[in-house]
């Protein structure tokens, strides 16, 4: 066990002193910590990284990933001793913070801190959810923990209180978090920023608390784990642990974010009386984990494609159910159950509502929820409140909470559920990191705001988004709607559903849209189209979400009163449009035609399509909806009037 450990800190040092980059800190002080989670408690299988029942493992801690590194190659994962001599280059399989499907082994992308933890709370969420709705009396397909190593700078974020309070009201009693509690962080003792009462704040979020007071006393930890097992509440294990243990730096935060160079570790090897060079591994170091890990995993692999096989001789339809979530597959006939039909007059916040209700029961992949939200944003869940007394129900109460929404939807995600979150689009900015984690992960999260513009209102400037669009548009890997009537929220959320490798975001209105008129799926996934005037018309107003309507009614008195032809142009999505061919591009927006972008929002950003913008580039205002957009000229005739200007 002595010499496994070591092997782990020094491959973490050697890597770090090779990269010349790096925390060896964490990697010194928590070897043992991971090592005797990984070698008597993780079930998992290095030679199927992804199968579906194992534990996952959330290093919330990021910055740590030498130690994983190291920890995952002697475990048997796809990761060599040439990815270990590559970390922090280039393209490397070793990145500087670990990131979920770049490295074998890695069950999420971590590294701003708090979102590892938020998202293995959503995982554990997810698990319960599962379980509850697939498990039979002597029959669990879904049976596993969720496992966490966090530090001190995690539970100094806000988002890690947010999640840890919904965890505990929700009694995720398979949920495992490790505190790798050394009192430093980068910029000195952690006495300097706080001295709160860990254990009376965590016992006061309903979770379960134990203490291991003496570093690297590794029984007392995996009795702790052990008993954290039979808890009926999420467990919280406060590891205490010296930083940079062994270093001439113990215990300072010196150790944290710089290496420790080639010159100390080589003293340090000989003072652990470690007498293996530079990435030399022993064959009985990969034997030990070969014997206490990997053969675990691959007997319990096993043993559930038998409970598996006989699951789906028993119970058919269950099977079929679970294996599409599986493999992420959403099996809905969106066309039979939503139609096209007329645009009703209705908010399209009203709309999503709709069609979860009507989806939802189609797919026990669909679950999700609001921030305290949902008598505004329709966003709700069917099946009840998920809750203690009933983990089938398929509504999260996040409460004001939208930072952990965000990644608790991330960490269901993780588990491969079609999850979604709701929330007034203003109050994004409190989601903006959990959303750009998942865009980085590439994985399918589904984001649904409500009140997308200055037409909220009463409310005033502080409810009033108007840099919003701009920010999510500016993301890498994410695709925002934003719907112009009924029939294109419709096809938003089928998208949404149906993706596999890319985030969305859908913002919606909160006053009635009456516009009617209708586009097929596969025209509108173009991201752009024709709704109104003809190829001949001499400009075009091109538009998103309530704004087509406006736009199409200026259009409509130009001709009428003008006898000017104006095309009107909707595009809900421009990451759609900007991956059509140019021929189809260049059809829908000519560049020999003039060009006026229309929305109630930031003009940033639509001068890649237009010659003007027709935009707000001021906070909002408080008054009645309909005042507000007046105020800001969003009526058909002040866009007329503009439009004229522009002659």
């Amino acid at each position: 066990m002595e010499k496994s450990i070591n092997t782990m800190r020094f491959l973490g040092l050697d890597m770090i002193n090779k990269a010349n980059s790096g925390h060896p800190g964490i990697v010194l002080g928590a070897a043992g910590t991971v090592y005797e989670l990984f070698t008597k408690h993780l079930n998992a299988n290095p030679v199927q990284p992804n199968w579906f029942n194992r534990d996952r493992f959330f290093l919330a801690a990021g910055h740590g990933s030498a130690l994983l590194y190291a920890t995952l190659h002697l475990a048997g994962y796809d990761i060599t001793i040439d990815d270990l001599k590559d970390f922090r280059q280039l393209n490397s399989k070793t990145p500087g913070h670990p990131e979920f499907e770049h490295t074998p082994g890695v069950d999420s992308t971590t590294g701003p801190l708090g979102q590892g933890m938020a998202m293995a709370i959503g995982n554990a969420l997810a698990e319960s959810y599962l379980a509850g709705n697939f498990n039979k009396d002597n029959l669990k397909v879904v049976d596993h923990y969720t496992y966490a190593l966090c530090g001190d700078g995690d539970l100094q974020e806000g988002i890690t209180m947010e999640a840890m309070a919904i965890a505990g009201r929700y009694r995720l009693n398979k949920l495992i978090v490790l505190f790798d509690s050394n009192d430093i962080q980068l910029d000195g003792p952690t006495k300097l920023a706080t001295n709160e009462n860990i254990k009376m704040k965590v016992e006061s979020m309903n979770w379960d608390y134990q203490l291991i007071s003496e570093p690297n006393d590794f029984n007392s930890l995996n009795k702790a784990i052990e008993t954290a097992k039979k808890s009926d509440k999420p467990s919280f294990i406060e590891v205490k642990s010296i930083i940079g243990f062994g270093s001439k730096n113990a215990g300072t935060a010196k150790t944290h974010g710089a290496p420790i160079g080639k010159e100390e570790t080589t003293e340090m090897r000989k003072s652990f009386g470690y007498d293996f060079s530079e990435f030399e591994i022993a064959k009985d170091v990969y034997d030990d984990f070969k014997k206490t890990f990997a053969s675990r995993g691959t007997s319990l692999y096993q043993e559930w494609l038998g409970s598996l096989s006989i699951y789906k001789k028993l119970y058919p339809e269950d099977y079929l159910e679970l294996t599409n979530i599986i493999n992420n597959e959403i099996k809905i006939d969106f066309d039979k159950l939503i139609p096209q039909e007329a645009s009703a007059n209705e908010a399209t916040r009203v709309t999503i509502g709709k069609l979860i209700n009507t989806l939802s029961p189609y797919s026990k992949a669909l679950i999700g929820g609001s921030a305290d939200l949902t008598s505004s944003t329709k966003v709700k869940g069917i099946n009840g409140d998920f809750d203690i007394a009933n983990r089938t129900g398929r509504n999260i109460n996040f409460g004001v909470r939208e930072h952990a929404m965000a990644g608790i939807i991330n960490g269901m995600v993780l588990h491969h559920l079609k999850a979604f979150s709701g929330g007034f689009f203003i109050f994004s900015d409190y989601m903006k990191p959990a959303i750009r984690i998942a865009s980085l992960m590439n994985i399918p999260a589904l984001y649904i705001f409500t009140h997308d513009s200055v037409a909220v209102g009463e409310d005033g400037p502080t409810h009033e988004p108007i840099e919003q669009l701009t920010m999510f548009r500016a993301m890498p890997n994410i695709n925002v709607f934003r719907p112009a009537n009924a029939n294109e929220v419709k096809h938003a959320f089928r998208y949404a559903l149906l993706a596999k490798h890319t985030p969305n975001v859908i913002v919606l209105t909160r006053q009635n849209i009456s516009i009617n008129y209708q586009v097929d799926y596969q025209e509108f996934i173009k991201g752009a189209y024709d709704v109104y005037g003809d190829k001949e018309s001499e400009s075009i107003l091109l538009a998103t979400g309530s704004e087509v309507e406006l736009a199409v009614e200026a259009a409509k008195i130009l001709k009428d009163k003008h006898n000017i032809s104006v095309k009107v142009v909707s595009m809900p999505s421009r990451e759609l449009f900007l991956k059509q061919p140019g021929e189809y591009q260049n059809k829908i927006l000519p560049k020999n035609k003039h060009i006026i972008a229309v929305e109630m929002g930031s003009t940033m950003g639509w001068y890649q399509f237009a010659n003007v913008v027709y935009g707000i580039d001021d906070f909002g205002r408080s008054g009645k909806g309909e005042e507000v957009q007046e105020y800001f000229g969003f009526s058909k005739e002040k866009l007329v009037e503009f439009y004229l200007r522009q002659k």
